[in-house]
């Protein structure tokens, strides 16, 4: 895989993915090579059952098209995205590059997805899951799109993956677009928040913010201020980061990559300390998804210390391969035996 571009080893990955999902005979022999079973891994959350806590990060799968194999190799949950409004193709290519020195990988993808109409399609044809659904919504990357037609262009979104996802994460801290920051500014958070109606009705999926790795304390404070007044459920925390500090990468290879995301090992410190920095601003009363480089069963321990009731991975598959999410389970089980401890959620900030 390492002999391919990063990017044509995920249009790969993806289109082997793809057509596996589409094959029972295979998925039945996955399931049983790669799943792992404890209850003491199993968390009831907003009504939601999550068979064990390592869920697959947004941004590996844009369109649900590889789902039913992501629950066959051991995910206890997955969330597929960033998806917008309007189809977009993306930014031109060469859009994601590795770090192995770093074990990390920049990406300016640029939300590149075939739209919420074709997507919510797709997934309305799939088997029900054992596993939950996330959907992930970002405005559509169009610099064009400002203002209310922005707030629009998310409305649009969300009204549409409201009947099929088990819960929604609005991306409002996407480093990989010219104009993907907008939402962080809290005035204009407020105003979308207002209107998707967020928490004022009950039979709506619980909905999740997506947090910046970039953003200082201060203006996380007023992001958490500003979600706690308008019942968002919980966070996932972090977003890929525009950082380049303490790389150890060719300086010049970096600087080639330009612009884009960083993720993976270089920004795990950064996502760590957002997830310990929400848990003791909410005072644990708010589920954390962290996510942020997971590579290892320690890393998973981290983060569930830190304060996160669930966990994703995307740059750790890339590095350590599918077996990761047996492994990370397998190891939580041990440490859970080994402190004396009955159930996961013993762990968190623990």
């Amino acid at each position: 895989m390492f002999r391919m571009s990063a990017d044509q080893a995920h249009e790969w990955t993806i289109k082997t993915s793809s057509m596996v999902s589409n094959w029972p005979p295979v998925i039945s022999l996955i399931h049983n090579m790669y799943c792992y079973e404890d209850a003491a891994l199993r968390q009831q959350i907003h009504g939601l059952t999550f068979p064990n806590p390592v869920g697959l990060a947004a941004g590996f799968d844009k369109n649900g098209l590889t789902i039913p194999l992501m629950q066959a190799l051991g995910f206890g949950f997955v969330e597929i995205g960033s998806i917008t409004a309007k189809p977009s193709p993306g930014n031109p290519k060469p859009r994601s590059f590795r770090l192995p020195e770093d074990r990390s990988i920049i990406n300016r993808m640029g939300l590149n997805n075939e739209g919420v109409e074709t997507v919510t399609k797709r997934l309305s044809k799939l088997e029900p899951l054992k596993i939950p659904l996330g959907i992930n919504i970002a405005k559509t990357h169009d610099s064009s799109i400002q203002g209310d037609s922005a707030l629009e262009d998310y409305r649009l979104s969300f009204e549409a993956v409201k009947p099929i996802a088990d819960y929604i994460t609005i991306n409002i801290s996407c480093p990989n677009t010219s104009d993907g920051k907008t939402f962080e500014n809290p005035e204009s958070l407020a105003e979308l928040l207002d209107l998707l109606s967020v928490g004022r009705d009950a039979s709506d999926p619980p909905v999740f913010v997506k947090i910046s790795a970039d953003a200082d304390r201060g203006l996380l404070t007023e992001l958490l201020d500003l979600c706690e007044n308008h019942s968002i459920r919980g966070y996932v925390a972090v977003n890929t980061s525009s950082g380049r500090d303490h790389l150890r990468s060719n300086p010049e290879f970096i600087r080639s990559c330009g612009r884009g995301g960083l993720s993976g090992k270089a920004i795990q410190a950064k996502s760590t300390e957002v997830i310990s920095f929400i848990h003791e601003k909410t005072k644990g009363s708010k589920i954390i998804i962290g996510v942020g480089g997971i590579f290892s069963v320690e890393d998973a321990i981290e983060k569930l210390k830190a304060g996160a009731n669930l966990l994703q991975i995307y740059t750790g598959l890339v590095y350590e391969g599918p077996e990761l999410v047996k492994t990370i389970n397998q190891g939580i089980s041990r440490v859970l035996r080994k402190e004396g401890k009955e159930h996961i959620y013993q762990l968190v900030s623990g």
